[in-house]
Order: C-alpha cells, then sequence, then structure tokens
C-alpha cells in the first residue's frame, strides 16, 4: 500500500474535527487554548508519540510538542510540522457559527484556520501507522498558541525545533486551487497612541484635547501611507469610557505589510517619523512584532515543492506555488533557510469571519498529501 491508498475517510475526520472545533481557542483566553492543547496532547499521545507540555508564557497558552516513535529518533533531523491551535474568534462564536455540514461546506470557527490542517496531518499519521508505513525520517509535531498575534511567545521555541530539523511543513489553509505557499512577505505590528487633555465634554469642551479625534486624524494618515509596495491598515482601537468626557488617551493597533523586506524597513521608518506632538495631543509610535520576509527562490523549498507537485499529479491536479502575504509561522522558518512548505492544509473560504468553511472533499486530498510527502522526504 502506498501513501496515497490510504483509507482516509471524509466523514470519520469530520467527526474527529467537531469536538476540536467546539473548543473553543482563542488567542487571547489562554485557558481555552491549553483546554484545545489537552485534546491535541491526548490524540497523539494515542498514536504512541513522546509528549512534551511546554508552560506558556507572556500571558498566553502552552505548546504541545509530540515526537512520533522513529529508529532515528534523536540522531537523524527529520520533519517538523508546525501549527497553531488559536483562533480569531472570541468564546461565544459557536452560537453564531455552529459546527454543522451543508453537502460538501462544513462550518465552523478555527476549522480552516488551522485546525482542519492540524487534523489532517495527524490523520496522516495514523493512517501511516495503521498501516504499518514507516517515514524516512523522523516526525515531530509542533502546536503553538499565539500565531494569530504575530507569535510574540514562541517564535524562539519554533525557530529553536525548526533548526533540529531537515524540513518544516505548516498546515496553513491551502490556496483554493490547492495550491501552496513557498515564500511569504514580511510583516510588522505597530501599537499606537495618543496622549491628550482630559475636560468635561458638555461644560468645558474647549478645555479639552480629544485623543480620539487626534487618533482619527492619524489613522486616517496611516492608511494613505499605503502604496503598491508597502500596506498600512489600523485594525484595533480601544478608548473613552464616559460620553461626556474628552478622552484624554486612544490606543490602536496597525499592521504593515511589504514584499520585500528593505520595503517593509522603508514602511516601518515612515511610522516611526509620525511621532510627535501637533495641537496639544502627543502621538506615539512602538515597533511591535515582525516577521521576516520569506523568499520563494530558495532551493531547498523549492526541491520539496517538486516532490509536493509529484504527489500532486498522481492526486489528479496541477499544483501551484506561490509568495504571498499573510503572515505565518512559516515567515520564520523560511526566513532561517530551511526547507518550508506551507499552505498544506485544507480548502475553503471565509477565514476570520463567520463564514469561515472549508470543502469536505478537501480533507482526504490533503491528508493524502501529507502522507506522500512524509514518505518521501529523505
Amino acid at each position: 500500500m502506498t501513501p496515497l491508498d490510504l483509507p482516509f475517510d471524509a466523514d470519520e475526520m469530520l467527526a474527529g474535527l467537531k469536538p476540536w472545533i467546539e473548543c473553543e481557542s482563542p488567542t487571547y483566553d489562554a485557558a481555552a487554548v491549553n483546554r484545545m492543547m489537552d485534546i491535541a496532547a491526548y490524540e497523539m499521545a494515542a498514536l504512541g508519540a513522546q509528549i512534551e507540555r511546554i508552560p506558556g508564557r507572556m500571558g498566553f497558552g502552552g505548546s504541545v510538542r509530540a515526537r512520533f516513535p522513529h529508529p532515528d529518533m534523536g540522531r537523524t533531523p527529520g520533519i517538523l510540522i508546525a501549527g497553531h491551535m488559536d483562533t480569531v474568534h472570541p468564546i461565544g462564536t459557536l452560537e453564531k457559527l455552529p459546527f454543522r455540514r451543508e453537502g460538501d461546506i462544513c462550518f465552523g470557527p478555527g476549522l480552516m484556520d488551522m485546525k482542519g490542517g492540524n487534523y489532517i496531518s495527524l490523520e496522516a499519521i495514523r493512517q501511516l501507522i495503521r498501516a504499518g508505513l514507516q517515514t524516512p525520517l523522523p516526525v515531530t509535531v509542533l502546536f503553538t498558541p499565539d500565531e494569530e498575534v504575530g507569535t510574540p511567545s514562541t517564535r524562539d521555541l519554533i525557530e529553536a525545533e525548526a533548526a533540529r530539523n531537515t524540513y518544516v511543513l505548516v498546515p496553513e489553509p491551502g490556496h483554493e486551487d490547492g495550491g501552496v505557499t513557498i515564500g511569504r512577505y514580511a510583516i510588522a505590528r505597530f501599537n499606537l497612541r495618543t496622549v491628550g487633555q482630559p475636560s468635561h465634554a458638555g461644560a468645558r469642551l474647549e478645555d479639552g484635547k480629544s485623543a480620539i479625534a487626534a487618533m482619527a486624524r492619524k489613522i486616517i494618515e496611516i492608511e494613505d501611507m499605503t502604496g503598491p509596495d508597502c500596506t498600512f491598515s489600523v485594525g484595533v482601537i480601544h478608548a473613552g469610557q464616559w460620553v461626556n468626557c474628552v478622552s484624554s488617551s486612544c490606543e490602536a493597533e496597525a499592521l504593515s505589510m511589504a514584499k520585500k523586506q528593505e520595503d517593509l524597513d522603508d514602511g516601518i521608518a515612515r511610522m516611526l517619523a509620525l511621532q510627535g506632538v501637533a495641537n496639544g495631543v502627543e502621538f506615539q509610535v512602538t515597533r511591535g512584532v515582525t516577521r521576516p520576509v520569506w523568499r520563494p527562490d530558495q532551493p531547498g523549498t523549492l526541491k520539496i515543492f517538486e516532490v509536493a507537485r509529484e504527489i500532486a499529479k498522481e492526486l489528479g491536479f496541477e499544483m501551484t506555488g506561490r509568495s504571498q502575504g499573510g503572515g505565518s509561522d512559516g515567515n520564520f522558518t523560511g526566513a532561517m533557510g530551511i526547507p518550508t512548505l506551507d499552505s498544506l492544509g485544507v480548502l475553503g473560504s471565509g477565514l476570520h469571519t463567520l463564514n469561515e468553511h472549508i470543502q469536505v472533499s478537501s480533507l482526504t486530498e490533503r491528508a493524502r498529501l501529507m502522507a506522500g510527502l512524509l514518505m518521501r522526504l529523505r
């Protein structure tokens, strides 16, 4: 039996995925993320993996590292499957986006990004074990808790584990055409703050300096800096408590993305140059987490992409590979020069929305792709 002949069953995989999706795990709820890690750790332990629970830090949940039985484990660099278990959906999203199937579509928070991809990776390992097939290289799985906010607490853990391996496979959502990611754009995050002067908004409006109004003007200025080489967007804003008070502080978060590192560096410089005081209000900018450029022309990545293309042909489709935006932890491993293949997960649409869903038929195809890679990479 070859990996492509393994008896993957979409209905069984959906049944296995249901408790994963119904265990909501938003990034900022460490206890919720840890509950999800418990489920994954149990399933991997049942497959015979050596499980390590790594405590969380910086207020985030913990990580799970699983090393699967292999005669060369610990002696030969192998394959790292890297995924995150946190989602952008807050607790209670299941009430609006319940786990449900409608024909070839299945809905659920975090199903596409990226619990579906994580699950099919374990299913690929499960079926290989059941078939008595031994992967040429040792396999390690690392699930982390904070990718959706830029991986501030586990970047060094991911990079250290990647350095112990020859290849990195990232089951983030696949492209619409079934293609994969062989490079990613650079991303920088910024924390923004305006500091104004409080006053009573009804009785002494003229005495105040509104931090909210100043931030609103800065948001327009920031987003107007977007060009073909570097984009800017503000996605979070917090301010105010009483409508009858002129707000003295306002905080926001911005994101910048560029295809080239030098363009991102220029964008960072432009953002930092916006700091200063105007009309009695101070504007502060501090750097947040950054994802480096992962170039799409690395020989090692192109090598494993060719292996994936051959498997795709046997599965009946032509696989494409491209660089794209939307950061992942593949940015880190790819930037290290470690052969990395990203977007190996399930196909679907609506990630990060209340319409997040996957194509059920992609479960078996992507599981076969993962199993094929685990058996052919050497």
